[in-house]
Parts: C-alpha cells; sequence; structure tokens
C-alpha cells in the first residue's frame, strides 16, 4: 500500500506530545498500532519501521516518548551523548505520565477518521517496555514487544505498587515477547524472570528467543539482522491483523 504522513500535536497532562502518524493512502477502516521508540525518539530507523507497518493496512502513530523533557521534534543521535541524554530523559520520566499519554494516544485514535477503533502497542528497546506498559491499559487489544528494557529490573520510576513488572497481572490483551540472547540489556537471568512470571499470573502470552543482539531491528549499524527484522515484521502484522481486525 502506498503511505500518506502527517504530524499532529496531541494535548496530554504533562505537555504536547508531538506525534508522527503513518497510514494508507487507500481510503478504508483500518486498525491502530501505537509504535513506541527506542530513547532517540523518532529517528529514521524507527519512521521506516513506522512505514512498513503502515503500508500493510494500518494507521501507526509515532509519539515523542519524552515529549515533557526534550523541545518539540528532538532526535537524539546514535551516539554517546544522544545515549547518555536518551538514558537521563529515561530515568528521569515517570511510568505513569507514559500511561498518561498512552491514553490520550487511545482517545486521539478513536476520533481517528478511517480507524475502526482497535488500537495494539508495539515497541523497540525502551519502547518495547512501553508497548507492554500500554497493555496494562484494557483498551489496547495486542502488543508485540522487541527486547524490552527494564522490565525484569522493575526499576523505571514509578509511583509504589505501580511498577511494570508487579503489574503483569492487569495485562488482557495478548501479548507478544521477542529477545536477543545475545543481549547484554536483558540477560538469561532477567528473561527467565519475565518468564515465569508471564506463567504464574496466566497472561496469554507468545514467547521467542533469537540468536541476536540488541537493537537487531535497527537498519543502521552493525547489530542490524535484516532476515531476522523482516520475521518481526511478518509475525507483527499477523498479530494484529488477527486482533484488530473489526
Amino acid at each position: 500500500m502506498i503511505i500518506s504522513h502527517q504530524t499532529h500535536d496531541i494535548t496530554t497532562p504533562t505537555g504536547i506530545m508531538r506525534t508522527y502518524h503513518y497510514s494508507p493512502v487507500e481510503g478504508g477502516n483500518y486498525p491502530c498500532i501505537i509504535f513506541y521508540s527506542e530513547i532517540f525518539q523518532q529517528t529514521a530507523p524507527i519512521a521506516r519501521s513506522a512505514a512498513i507497518l503502515a503500508s500493510h493496512g494500518f494507521h501507526v502513530l509515532v509519539p515523542e516518548v519524552f515529549h515533557e523533557l526534550n523541545p518539540i521534534g528532538t532526535v537524539l543521535a546514535y551516539d554517546d551523548a544522544g545515549k547518555d541524554k536518551g538514558n537521563e530523559d529515561k530515568w528521569s520520566k515517570q511510568l505513569e505520565h507514559h500511561d498518561s499519554d498512552t491514553q490520550a494516544l487511545l482517545e486521539f485514535a478513536q476520533q481517528l477518521n478511517g480507524c475502526n477503533g482497535n488500537v495494539g502497542a508495539m515497541g523497540v528497546c525502551i519502547g518495547g517496555h512501553l508497548a507492554y506498559r500500554a497493555a496494562l491499559n484494557p483498551a489496547i487489544k495486542a502488543a508485540f514487544c522487541l527486547y524490552a528494557t527494564d522490565i525484569h529490573s522493575d526499576s523505571l520510576p514509578a509511583q509504589i505498587g505501580n511498577g511494570s513488572f508487579e503489574r503483569m497481572k492487569d495485562i488482557q490483551g495478548e501479548i507478544h515477547f521477542v529477545w536477543g540472547k545475545q543481549d547484554p540489556h536483558v540477560p538469561m537471568e532477567g528473561r527467565l524472570r519475565i518468564y515465569t512470571a508471564c506463567q504464574r499470573t496466566g497472561i496469554n502470552f507468545h514467547w521467542q528467543e533469537v540468536n541476536a543482539q540488541h537493537a537487531f531491528m535497527r537498519d543502521e549499524g552493525d547489530r542490524y539482522d535484516a532476515a531476522l527484522a523482516i520475521s518481526m515484521y511478518q509475525q507483527a502484522v499477523a498479530l494484529f491483523g488477527r486482533t484488530l481486525a473489526s
């Protein structure tokens, strides 16, 4: 499908959130995917990922995940300075503020022309965590989480009792986890902790571990695995096509 690209400034309780919107040009009634980026916000690889998803018949919304902490339109570089700033933002923003962002995106999607009202979440790295976090909202019907960081450690700032790991039982939709076995950010012990909790809570989950490093989806840099990336897009499209259909 040929797609179009628009920009929206969405009001949230913590300020204006610039959101990038990719959608098919052909008229229709398409579901929506909220696509959460890495700490660097909407870089060129993230934009290309969103475009790939949209071309399969989805509205795709890419929010600036740290909009409160940066000027509108900020994109951090894939270098040490960008990584340091992104990690600083990650440890500065409360998970409750991510929750209110997700709610604002859901409300936006419900009013979007040509959207069937069904919404899923997908993300990479911290965005994988945010897709998982979004799935705590019962309006999110499915989530596809790629090498999600900081779930196993339950270490992102949140109010007492509201950490992501401890709230896993609240997930009502279907959730897919994809991990790189060579990813130092989520070691084997961390993956085992998450898997055990998935089994204990009885959520509807799918689990996959692949021979890959962190950020294997990012089509820049030495860790990119194009064959695996294609497989992941296919799996995500299949999940959302099944769970978000009218």
